[in-house]
């Protein structure tokens, strides 16, 4: 490129972010692709998107950020990018610093779709727009422009589609690992049981019954430990439903642990590299998949829209594709 817009903000610590202001420390951490640590917009920039994730650990979030920043980037703002990682009251605080900082707008992913509420109507008092992707807010009183985010409820009766076609004419009990405090995947679950209980009413003699459902946060590390716990419960499971690509692959290692890894079939969501190849290996049966490229790019696209005056929707709903293991074994990316 001619000219490069750099970032404006970067990925620190707590400590920094709770500050609200002042530099990084020395040791602050690398800033996301294409970041820079700078708190002020470049040289000609038009203004500054302050963007808060629910974690830059997941890569989807990460693709979302690094589209924003790209798409953004081409029509001279700068995005500056941080990382809630899960904590509400950390992201309330990034909030609170894109305030102070006057940013132009501000984009988030919600830790938690209700307790964000303040902050985000801090923003609305402050006269900063505010806009959602992937996770909405669920907070009453609090003004959101546009919220852009995957079709979660068609996605979760994917994942449920997928399910009924792993397990056959025979059924058999099933478990979801669930994050409950986010709006996307509460959407995904109630998509899945609502497809779930009309076969169960159309085909009784092959009833899919769901034993549990527990919260394993969203992490690899929780649906493995959540996955241990249920084989423990159930050990006759037939299939998990987990909201995403990190606690499914906990939830195979579980399985695997446990030998029972080609007893239980996993279907997962998101459609992430290490996903994608464990759905290519046989390990996962399928994912709804997601698009955060998109995400990001018509989620400026929305702020375009919005700084120059124009109408925008309130919700703007991206379509999900269910991926099985023939996709993954033409999939010339992996």
């Amino acid at each position: 490129m001619k000219r490069r817009a750099l970032l404006a903000g970067l990925l620190v610590t707590a400590s920094f972010l709770t500050g609200c202001g002042g530099g990084p420390p020395a040791d602050a951490p690398a800033a996301p692709s294409g970041g820079s640590t700078s708190t002020a917009p470049a040289a000609g920039s038009k203004g500054t998107i302050g963007l808060s994730v629910l974690t830059l650990t997941n890569p989807f979030f990460k693709v979302i950020a690094d589209s924003m920043t790209e798409e953004a980037r081409k029509h001279g703002y700068d995005v500056a990018v941080v990382s809630g990682e899960f904590d509400v009251a950390k992201q309330q605080n990034q909030v609170k610093d894109f305030i102070v900082r006057k940013v132009s707008a501000i984009v988030l992913t919600p830790c938690d779709s209700k307790a964000i509420g303040p902050a985000i109507q801090e923003a609305n008092e402050a006269g900063i727009p505010v806009f959602t992707a992937d996770i909405a807010c669920l907070a009453p009183g609090a003004k959101v422009v546009t919220h852009v985010a995957t079709d979660n409820y068609g996605g979760g009766k994917e994942a449920a589609t997928a399910m009924i076609e792993a397990l056959g004419n025979e059924g058999g009990k099933i478990a979801i690992l669930d994050f409950p405090v986010v709006e996307s995947c509460i959407l995904r679950v109630k998509g899945f049981k609502e497809v779930i209980a009309k076969h169960n009413t159309d085909h009784p003699s092959g009833k899919i019954e769901i034993v549990s459902q527990l919260n394993a946060g969203g992490a690899k590390d929780q649906g493995n430990k959540v996955t241990e716990d249920v084989l423990q419960a159930h050990g006759d499971l037939a299939g998990i439903f987990a909201i995403n690509d990190p606690s499914a692959l906990g939830a195979r290692a579980a399985l695997e642990k446990a030998g029972k890894a080609d007893q239980v079939k996993i279907i997962g969501f998101d459609g992430q590299p290490e996903g994608k190849q464990a759905i290519r290996d046989g390990k996962i049966y399928a994912d709804p998949i997601q698009f955060p490229d998109k995400i990001g790019v018509q989620t400026v696209e929305a702020i375009l829209k919005h700084f120059a005056g124009e109408e925008t929707p309130k919700e703007v709903l991206i379509p999900t594709a269910l991926y099985r293991k023939a996709d993954g074994e033409k999939d010339t990316t992996l």
